[in-house]
């Protein structure tokens, strides 16, 4: 017995060796959340909200149940079994320590930072460029946003 033939057309080979059918996994889309304060009423809303604000590139507002508030970014967070297990970790804005706070100690939520990426794909970066060459600009380049 032969073992079987794989043959490729050069119809499928020139679209296996293509870079745009070769591309499997969108791009990651980032949420506009700036400003939103989620609901804080299930276990699985919490660990929801966590998930999203460790993903956010701004800088978040927490209120504890002791009616403390914390802003700061949030640079870790630990899922475990139950909320008093698990913590979220951050650098508050007006410190140069890091604090952990147990989901189970947590109120409130507000993103109230600025998302300091958002808009800022290569996609925008082309869009505005060619708008200010059809303006007809010149010495157009890449130029960083100036950090606040």
């Amino acid at each position: 017995m032969s073992a079987p033939t794989h043959e490729i057309s050069d119809a499928n080979l020139n679209k296996a060796l293509n870079p745009d059918s070769l591309e499997v996994a969108p791009g990651t889309v980032h949420e506009k959340l700036e400003g939103w304060v989620p609901e804080l009423v299930s276990e699985d809303e919490i660990r929801a909200a966590f998930e999203k604000a460790f993903d956010f590139r701004g800088d978040v507002t927490i209120t504890r149940k002791d009616g403390s508030k914390v802003e700061g970014y949030i640079f870790d967070r630990r899922t475990g079994a139950t909320l008093a297990d698990s913590v979220v970790r951050l650098f508050p804005k007006d410190s140069d320590s890091k604090i952990a706070i147990p989901y189970s100690d947590i109120a409130a939520l507000v993103f109230s930072g600025r998302d300091t990426a958002a808009g800022k794909s290569y996609e925008a970066w082309v869009k505005k460029y060619w708008e200010k060459r059809a303006k007809g600009e010149k010495n157009i380049g890449i130029n960083p946003e100036a950090l606040e």
